[in-house]
This record gives C-alpha cells, structure tokens and sequence, in this order.
C-alpha cells in the first residue's frame, strides 16, 4: 500500500538530513521532490501545490526546537497535514433506524458487491447487526448470483427477485422484507456502470428517493487513481452520498484517490478494502494512514488486529510454556496461524515501525510460509513437542519429507531458536519495561 509513495517521501525529506537549520531554500528542494511523489501518485496538480505550500508556510513560520532536526521537523507538519488533506478524523457509518438503510453506489467493477458483503459481515460481527442483503443490480449477468455466494460465504440472507426488473421497487420490496422478518439492517447492493451516464444517475437516484437511506456510500476503486476522484465528483453531485470506501488498497495502487478524494468532494473516506478475504476491511484512519505513507507504520491498527484474533486461555497457556522455556513447534505453527488471520503479510509488515525499509525490497508475502509449515509438518509429534531432539538424521528426514533441502531446515531451527529467545524475554515483566521505557523515549515511534 502506497510503497512508491513511501519511498519518494523518504528520499525527499534526505535533502534535510545534515542541515542545522530550516531555510526557504532547504524546504523549497524537499517540498519539490514531495510535489513530485503527490504527481507522480496521481494527486492532481492543485491539490499537490495547495499541500506543499500549506507545508511550506508552517515549516518557514515555526521555530525549530533544539531537541529536534529540521527533517523531522518538516516530517511532522507532513505528517500533520496529510491526515489533514485526508479528513483529521475518522467518521462513523450512520446506522440509525429500524431498519438501518445502507445503500452502495459506484461504477461496475468498483467491487460493491463483494463490500457489500465484508461490510455485512464487519457490522454482524463487531456490531451486533442482523444484516439482510437486496441484490438491486439487474443488468449485470450473474451479479444476483455473485451476491448470493457471497453471502452464503458468511451466513447472511439475501432479499432478491429475478423475475422482477425494477431495482427501485425491489430495494422497497427488500427493506419491507427486512422490517417483517426482524433484520436491523439493511445493505443495498446496485448496479454499476463502465462509465458514468444519465440512466444510471437517474436510477440510483430514484433509489435514494424511494428508501430513504441512514447512509450512502460511494465504493470507488482505488487503482484507478485521479478517474476515482473525477468519478466521486459527478456521483457526488447528483447522490450527495455520505462516505466514500476505497477498494483494492492492497493492489499496486498510487494513493491519489486517498489524498484527493476527500478534498474535491467534501466527503470523508469511511472504510478501505485491503483483500478478497471477507474480514479484509478496515475502518479509515486519517492519522494512521498518514503515518504509514511516511514510512512510520501503524501499530495501533497491528494491536487492534492481534487483540481481535486474542484467546486469552491460550496465551494463558502459551505464556507458562514460555516461562517454563517449553515453546515448541507445535506453538510455534500456533503463531504463524494467528498471523495469517491477521491480514496479509505485506499488510502487517507495513504496520511495524521501519520494517519496509528493513525488508530494503525483499519481498514477504503468504507463501513465505508455505515452506516453513510443509517442513513442520514433515516433523513427528515427538520432534514437535521436543525440538531439542531434532539432529541430522532427523533433519534429513524432515527436508525430504517436505520437499527441501538441509539448508532450509536449518534455517527454521535458527528462525525457531531465535523466536524462543524473543518469546522468553518479552515474558520477563522487567525486560519489557525497559523495552517500553526505550519505546518511550524516542516518542513512542520507531525512528525512521
């Protein structure tokens, strides 16, 4: 996410690095490089030039303190202002009502229909929502169906009717549905077009008129970059919807739609898909991307996402194995699952504190972990529960059982031995509040 971003912003604040001061000429370089990365990730023009001279003012007007370089100084009035130009604050989905009424609009291909579904399934599991889907999209071959699947993916119903052609009068059919079947809420799922064009203004339009929705959100695909902007525009002025949702941030997607959207049209960014899987979404952060676009991570995200995947008797169980210094394979496999669950790799590496420029390129993806569970999966539950027992013959054995060589087996002992060290001294309560005291002093951010 935004990672050419990340590093034309990293390269353009190195132009500070070795100045003692802040002078125009200095800010001038960096904040024309930082022009250049906004261009280059499809920021139009005016909002790119608004940005670096709003910087460029704050910059030239403050004092700069003694604790405290010019770089980072530069840093954290971009930092300031990207959450700005992103919307400062993140905004709540309005679900007031009984029913709810959330409706979806957005150009075919956006990804509506699969948010449709992640949205349904996020409001049923953290929310405590009963959720009726109404497929409304009558055009598209098989997107009643798509609909369907999806949802029978996360066990929610939905209301539709294919011998019916009129999606005003099936999305009123559905919310009446839903008031006499005791759903809570209701998300309505349209039909897109490739292009914006009048029927289908018209349409979603009369749609809004007729069911009254508690909130409108406008799905746009992130990838499409500046075409997401102009498109948010014309919806916006004949829908006036409430959000926008960005899809498809785990792409190769250049961020202009993210920095742009909010200030063409006015409208917060509400939620942004990074994955197909169905609890692949997350709430909008304005803050917290603009840490991740600079390179400083996102660790309350990664800390709310371990917290939702937390099983408090298991760590129970796994932190007496770690004090008795009895971590295994077997706990080993354990965590590399909660992981997994927690979002894609790339995605959680993105979230540590100077882990993108660690990796310096290489790159960490699911299939990472392919190797490493094939190979303790070739391993007996005795040499799980006892790794200590693991010798050469038993190495050999492992590698062919899974389809490597001796050199990778020996890597996953040292990676293991090197977890257990880890594991063992986060364990210690004084070592880790040395480690938080440490943490503490540098501001509470990893330096860059």
């Amino acid at each position: 996410m935004f990672e050419n971003l990340t590093e034309r912003f990293d390269r353009a604040f190195k132009v500070l690095k070795g100045h003692g001061q802040i002078t125009e000429i200095n800010v001038a370089e960096t904040l024309k490089e930082v022009r250049r990365a906004l261009l280059e990730a499809d920021v139009s023009f005016n909002t790119a030039k608004a940005f670096t001279n709003t910087v460029k003012e704050r910059a030239l007007g403050q004092n700069v303190l003694n604790s405290i370089s010019p770089g980072q100084l530069l840093v954290k009035i971009t930092q300031e202002e990207l959450t700005s130009l992103m919307g400062s604050e993140k905004a709540d989905i309005n679900l007031t009502g009984n029913p709810g009424i959330v409706l979806m609009s957005g150009l075919q291909g956006s990804g509506k229909t699969t948010f449709s579904g992640k949205l349904a399934n996020y409001l049923k599991t953290k929310k405590n929502k009963r959720p009726l889907l109404v497929a409304c999209d009558v055009y598209r071959p098989a997107a009643i169906d798509q609909l369907h699947v999806v949802a029978d993916g996360i066990g929610i119903e939905v209301y539709s009717e294919k011998d019916l052609k009129n999606p005003v009068k099936i999305a009123q059919n559905g919310v009446k549905f839903a008031i006499e079947n005791g759903f809570n809420l209701v998300i309505i799922d349209t039909a897109g077009r490739l292009a914006v064009d009048v029927e289908m203004m018209n349409e979603i339009s009369n749609i809004k008129k007729a069911i009254k929705p508690t909130e409108t959100l406008f799905v746009v695909d992130s990838m499409t970059g500046q075409d997401a902007v102009n498109t948010a525009k014309a919806f916006n002025e004949k829908v006036d919807f409430d959000g926008v949702v960005l899809t498809k941030l785990d792409g190769d997607t250049r961020g202009g739609a993210a920095l742009s959207i909010k200030s063409v049209v006015n409208k917060p960014i509400k939620f942004i898909g990074t994955g197909e899987k169905m609890d692949a979404l997350d709430i909008f952060h304005p803050d917290r991307m603009a840490d991740r676009i600079l390179g400083m991570g996102d660790v309350v995200s990664l800390v709310e996402r371990a917290q939702e995947q937390y099983d408090e008797e298991k760590a129970k169980k796994l932190h007496r194995k770690i004090k008795k210094n009895q971590f295994d394979f077997n706990d080993f496999k354990d965590q590399i699952g909660q992981i997994k669950k927690m979002g894609g790799v790339k995605d959680i590496a993105g979230m540590i504190p100077g882990m993108k420029k660690a990796l310096n390129g290489n790159e960490v993806d699911e299939s990472s972990f392919i190797p490493i569970l094939a190979m303790i999966d070739s391993m007996s539950p005795k040499e799980r529960a006892y790794p200590e027992i693991i010798n050469m013959q038993r190495k050999k054995r492992i590698a062919v059982g899974s389809g490597n060589d001796i050199q990778e087996v020996n890597k996953l002992m040292k990676q293991f031995n090197q977890t257990k060290k880890m594991m063992k001294l986060m364990s210690n309560k004084q070592n880790m509040m040395n480690m938080m005291k440490q943490f503490k002093k540098m501001g509470g951010k990893m330096p860059m």
